[in-house]
Parts: C-alpha cells; structure tokens; sequence
C-alpha cells in the first residue's frame, strides 16, 4: 500500500497535457486495434486443465471410471458440488444482445465479442472463470427460463446487455427464484463505480452527498439503479432529477405509469421541485451531472456543464464514446470528469467493480449480491484511491492496480456474511489469501503463457 498522502500526491508533476488532435487520435486507435487483434486471435477465450495430467492413466481419475465415484458423492449431498468442481468458481454471463454498449440491439451474435471481453476481465482482474452465454430470444420469460435452469453448472450469473425495462424485470424475478447470485452488470455494477468515484470526487470538491443537487441524464437500467445507489448511500431523493428522451421525470409524466415501473416509481421520490423540461434545464445548477445515455461526443453540451454550480462533477459513462469529451467538460468549467473510458483519467466503469465483487461473493458461497454489499465495494474502492492519494484526476483506482481487487473481493465477503447470505464463513485474513490466491495465479498463468508463446505475441 501507497502512505503518500493526499497532499503529498496534489504536489506530484503533472503529466504533459496532450493537444486535442492528440487526445482524439488516441480514443479511437483502441477501435481501429480491436479490428486487427480480434481476428488474429479468432477470439478471446478458451478452456485449460487446473489439474495435473501427469500421464494418460489419470484421466481415469478426472473421467471414469474414478469420477463415478464423486458423482456419487454429489448426489448424496448436493451442496459438495462447490468442493468436488469448479461450479463455486464459474460465472455465466448471459445476453440477448438488445442493447449492446451504445449500439443497441444487433443481437446475440454481435455481442458475443463484448460477452468474451467480460470474460476476460472476469479472469484476470478477478480470478473468475466466466462463459459467455449468447442467447437466441427476447422473451424475457425465455430468458429468465433458461438462466434458472443453468444454475447447477455455475456459481453465479452475471446478465449483461439487456434491453430495459425487461432488464428489470428480469433481475428481480431470477434474484427471487435463484440459489445463486444473479448480478445485471449494467445496473449493479455501473452504480457500484460510479458511487465511488462520487464519494472521492465529493471530497475533493468539498462538499456532502446529502447536500448536492444530482441530475442523472439517462433513465436507463444504468442511470436508475446508479441514483437508487445514490440514494441508499445518503443522496435526497428529492435532490435527485432524472432526465429520459422526452424530459425530466416528475409526477405529470403518467405516461410511464404500469409500462415504465422504475421510471414511474422515480417520478413519485425525485424532483422535489417537480422541474419540467429537457436536460438543459435540469443540468442547469447542479453539482452533479451523472450521464448514462446516448454516445456522444455532444450529447451533453457545453453549454449546459458551463451553467452548473460552481466544482461541478460530470461524469459522462456512454460508450465508446462518452457523452461528451473531457476536455469540453473542463473547459466549461466541471472541476471533477470522470468517464467510461480506460483510456482517460477517471475512468469510471463496472470494470472496477464485478470481478472483485464476484470474487468475494462467490469465496462465502453467496446466495446473492445485496446493495449492502455493493456500498460495501464502492466504499472499499474509494478508500483505495484514497490510500494512494487523491487528485481531480485520480479519484478511482486503476485496473492495473492489483491490490485493488482483492481489498475489494473482501470488503464484500464479509458484508455478505454480515448480511446472513453467505454459505461459508471465513476470516478477514482468510478471505484475503483466497482473493489473492485466485487473482496472482489468473495474473500469472496468462503470463506464462504469453512467455512460452502459447499466446501469440502481437506485432501491431
């Protein structure tokens, strides 16, 4: 861990500050790369052993007949599953590919490559074996069917890239019906990170989450469960506005009633002053701008940020182009930016937040994933940017931190445990060596890997 102090940290040098040109040739080389990369590795998943195969005999243990004997031994106690295999240690992340990033509903083929990614973030960042699951329907019953009927083969489900208001609804029936914990990463995920990077970037302004005027641009799965997270941690709902296609959310849009039930519901708790208009008129005196809409780069003008109140925050999360650059969001005046992007300061996306959350809810064996448990991230992961020091450019921690993730893998543990959904029951210390355990070896067989050159290295 890093003793600098926030102080120490504010005098470090600051790095040479890039030209716009720069800046924009730099956010789109990751996409012309992905087109060169993908192909050349035809994807970005595979299965290995984690068992020694010493020679051909001992597939008589991992096969039959030995493993006869196991299946056995699982039948007449169904809960050694999580000790004889892998299932404690498997996550599907399942999609029916209606609403893919920023590009909406180019189903569960095109979307395949961003459920690969997960996977891969899942493992490395978070030691998490994770399937992409791709599913041919969008009938939410289907699909809560067949997420119920997976759960013997996995240890979690991690719902991704579904269209709302089904996501909703889909989240809380499998949450009800299902022995495992059923996480929809748009939501849950997006609102962990984006709550830390509120409570630092809070600190660095000066200013309390009970007193501050929040617009969440965006009514999306993403922008509603990031202010119910808000709120959960202290923002006032009546402090809270929320902005959709058609203008704010208030108590006049019956519209929504019995079709849009979150945004319904968000209309009777927010907007204490009941404001009707666009975003415009809803960003104008805010300290917080929280955007999950539309890609931009102008979605959010600058116009708008230059008429909010004086150390704005703007958080600007669509991707892969935010909802407006954060250059513009500066020179309008936001004092904290934060985006989506891994390729700015600030980065706050769920990549931060689900594979040490998985991590620590599938070490206790968790039935579910509560929002005690997600504060419980956030906070942890906001103390770790704090440990390092914080600056208006460094108010969450980086992926390539790896400490990160297990100090986040624990907090969650033992909230789970605390909360009473955890099958196992461990110590501190115990649910910090089995973090780190699973993490460094994810970390180090894919660096064996690259050096034995079973991973083709890159020449770009």
């Amino acid at each position: 861990m890093n003793d600098q102090s926030p102080g120490d940290a504010a005098k470090a040098p600051e790095p040479k500050r890039m030209t716009k040109e720069e800046l924009l040739a730099k956010a789109y080389k990751p996409a012309e790369d992905a087109m060169k990369l993908h192909p050349y590795y035809r994807g970005k998943l595979e299965t290995s052993p984690k068992c020694c195969i010493r020679d051909f005999d001992d597939f008589a243990i991992w096969y039959t007949p030995g493993v006869a004997e196991v299946c056995k031994d699982i039948h007449r106690n169904p809960e050694k599953v999580y000790e004889h295999t892998n299932k404690g240690n498997m996550v599907a992340v399942v999609s029916d590919g209606t609403r893919v990033l920023g590009l909406g509903d180019i189903g569960p083929e095109a979307g395949l490559p961003v459920m690969e990614g997960k996977g891969i973030l899942f493992k490395y960042l978070g030691g998490v074996d994770a399937f992409p699951i791709c599913i041919d329907t969008k009938d939410p019953k289907e699909i809560i069917r067949t997420v119920e009927v997976l759960q013997p083969s996995f240890g979690g489900i991690n719902l991704e890239d579904i269209a709302q208001p089904k996501c909703f609804e889909i989240l809380a029936e499998l949450r009800r019906r299902c022995r495992i914990p059923v996480w929809h990463d748009d939501q849950q995920g997006t609102a962990t990170v984006c709550l830390a990077g509120l409570i630092n970037a809070l600190k660095i302004v000066g200013k309390r989450i009970e007193d501050v005027k929040i617009t969440l641009v965006g009514s999306g799965a993403a922008n509603i469960r990031i202010g119910a997270l808000y709120m959960a941690y202290g923002a006032k709902p009546g402090n809270l506005i929320f902005v959709d296609s058609k203008g704010t959310l208030h108590k006049g849009r019956t519209e929504l009633r019995g079709v849009y039930r979150e945004k319904w519901e968000m209309c009777q708790i927010t907007n204490r002053d009941q404001l009707v208009g666009g975003a415009a008129e809803a960003i104008a005196g805010a300290d917080v701008l929280s955007a999950a809409s539309t890609p931009g780069p102008d979605t959010i003008r600058k116009e708008w940020v230059a008429g909010m109140a004086r150390d704005a925050i703007v958080f600007t999360t669509a991707n892969p182009i935010p909802e407006m650059w954060p250059w513009d969001a500066h020179e309008a005046g936001a004092r904290v930016v934060g985006t989506g992007r891994s390729d700015f300061p600030n980065q706050i996306n769920n990549s931060l937040g689900f594979p040490g959350i998985f991590r620590g809810a599938l070490d206790v064996a968790a039935s579910t994933i509560t929002d005690g448990m997600c504060i419980a991230a956030a906070t942890e992961l906001a103390k770790c940017a704090e440990d390092r020091g914080l600056r208006e450019d460094s108010i969450v921690p980086k992926m390539d931190e790896p400490n990160v993730f297990v100090r986040e893998a624990v907090a969650v543990g033992l909230k789970a445990i605390e909360q009473g959904v955890a099958r196992k029951i461990l110590t501190r210390d115990q649910l910090y060596r089995q973090a780190d355990l699973m993490i460094s070896r994810a970390r180090r067989e894919t660096e064996v890997k690259m050096k034995e050159g079973i991973i083709r290295p890159v020449d770009l």
